[in-house]
């Protein structure tokens, strides 16, 4: 079967739908052998792949919503595909073949304030309508699977819940980083949502206290209405304390994690928190807002916050940075936790769910 696949998320530097993709080819690429895929991009993909069973196809254009509708279904017959994988939402509405689609989270339709105008009407416009005429519809999480049905009318019958995985770490050389430790982590894109600018304000306390204390920020800023991060650590007087990397390279970012006491991701909407649970898989407690996509992805291992406020916040924070019965607590649950996600099992079941769908053409 040859199974073609939108992989502009694999161009420049990847961020969550890219890690996503690229997690689903790592594992393809050593298993399923029967199949080929053809990724199909503007520009050319970071990511190393046998040529033999993975196929580049640079077709010309800027990447968006043109490129998508219009390039794409020129350039893919010529391929003769079984099947089209979209991993990031959206895909093409003329392309006749089997299309399987994952939609992560419908944020633009739960909160359309979080979007530009023209953007959000868009998205909204364009995910209903493929949604409607894919074959099946990927998602992560059991809440985005509500959200799917509740909000957009998707049948029931349609999805299939594929949760994340996360990579393999090895667990026994893992000890858990040591009560003290003031040193605070988020990675993510920084979206309205996730209240980067209350985890600085929550972090000031604590790091006024503690001179040693530190905050590393990792993530581009995609905010709207805009947050001015730079602004914010200045008004709090912690330019010493506050490191805001827009980038980190993978090396880098074992670093982070490595020097990372605790770790914190306060979003008040996710359809999965991949961020958090490789920061449990590596030994660190995560902070996180309590929602249900929150529980889902880390049960009971991690301090939650309910409420949103900074003080809560604060408090939070404090428990898993210095709290050593806390941190027992959060690591002893983690492996059970971390058992339900694999990036084997992810890229078995998304396979599966294309071969249904290209076998019913």
């Amino acid at each position: 079967m040859r199974i073609g696949i939108d992989a502009r998320e694999l161009c420049g530097r990847a961020t969550g739908v890219g890690r996503y993709l690229g997690g689903l080819l790592r594992e393809w690429a050593t298993s399923h052998r029967s199949h080929e895929f053809v990724l199909y991009a503007p520009a050319p993909i970071g990511m190393p792949l046998d040529t033999r069973r993975f196929a580049t196809r640079m077709v010309q254009g800027a990447g968006g919503s043109w490129w998508e509708q219009i390039d794409l279904p020129r350039a893919a017959p010529a391929d003769h595909l079984d099947a089209w994988f979209a991993p990031a939402y959206t895909a093409p509405l003329r392309l006749p073949l089997p299309v399987v689609v994952t939609i992560h989270d419908i944020s633009f339709v739960a909160h359309p304030e979080w979007f530009r105008l023209r953007d959000g009407a868009r998205r909204r416009w364009l995910v209903r309508r493929v949604a409607a005429k894919a074959a099946a519809v990927i998602t992560v999480s059991q809440f985005s699977r509500r959200e799917l049905i509740d909000r957009l009318e998707v049948a029931d019958s349609k999805i299939h819940v594929i949760p994340n995985g996360i990579d393999r770490v090895n667990r026994a050389a893992i000890e858990p980083p040591r009560a003290g430790v003031p040193r605070l982590l988020y990675v993510g894109s920084i979206f309205n949502r996730r209240h980067v600018p209350d985890l600085i304000r929550a972090f000031a306390p604590i790091a006024r206290s503690r001179p040693d204390a530190a905050l590393d920020i990792v993530g581009d800023n995609r905010s709207h209405p805009y947050q001015d991060l730079r602004a914010t650590i200045a008004a709090e007087g912690l330019s010493d304390q506050v490191r805001w990397h827009e980038y980190a390279t993978d090396e880098q970012l074992r670093d982070l994690y490595a020097g990372a006491g605790a770790f914190a991701f306060l979003s008040e909407y996710e359809g999965f928190g991949l961020t958090p649970l490789e920061a449990l898989a590596r030994g660190i407690p995560p902070v996180l807002l309590d929602t249900p996509a929150a529980r889902e992805t880390c049960g009971e291992a991690a301090v939650y916050v309910r409420g949103g406020v900074v003080p809560a916040m604060t408090a939070a924070i404090e428990t898993a940075l210095f709290d050593r019965t806390e941190r027992a607590r959060i690591h002893a649950a983690a492996p059970a936790q971390l058992a339900l996600f694999s990036w084997t099992r992810s890229a078995a079941d998304t396979l599966a769910v294309i071969e249904q769908a290209a076998a019913v053409r």
